[in-house]
């Protein structure tokens, strides 16, 4: 590891423990030539999965980018940093156990609205709206009536 202070490559660990529910690994570090500590994150690297869009073309899977769309629906609402995170991890987390090379655009994408309707519901209906490509007014307002039927039926 490069110390991001002076570019040297030699460094000891001087503290490790678990973050994320177990799925990284945070380090500290200290640069044995400048004594500066700094902290990495270590994960699993899984293998490549593609994404297929829905006109057919393949796409590599982003965690980067699925926290992005998930950010962008969540914007100026009161959701945490740390809930966009664990949404992220279990969609991630679900789509990987789940297929081993190519995942369908349209299963990804019900991931997020399912998790988005529990965590809030006007940033599931701000995806849904880019999603499911909503062209009028009637499309918003007939979504969120599908919301209110979840809501009187438990």
């Amino acid at each position: 590891m490069r110390c991001p202070k002076c570019g040297c490559q030699n460094d000891k660990v001087i503290d490790s423990r678990a973050s994320r529910e177990g799925a990284t690994i945070r380090r500290r570090r200290e640069c044995e030539a400048c004594t500066n500590r700094f902290t990495t994150y270590e994960e699993i690297e899984r293998g490549c999965l593609v994404v297929v869009k829905r006109d057919g073309r393949r796409e590599d899977f982003s965690r980067e980018k699925l926290l992005v769309g998930i950010r962008k629906a969540c914007q100026k609402r009161p959701v945490t940093p740390k809930a966009i995170e664990d949404l992220v991890d279990k969609i991630v987390n679900a789509v990987s156990d789940s297929y081993e090379r190519e995942v369908p655009g349209d299963v990804l994408g019900k991931h997020v609205m399912d998790g988005l309707r529990l965590v809030d519901e006007v940033a599931y209906v701000r995806f849904a709206s880019v999603y499911r490509q909503f062209q009028e007014a009637t499309d918003f307002v007939s979504e969120v009536r599908k919301l209110e039927g979840t809501h009187d039926n438990p």
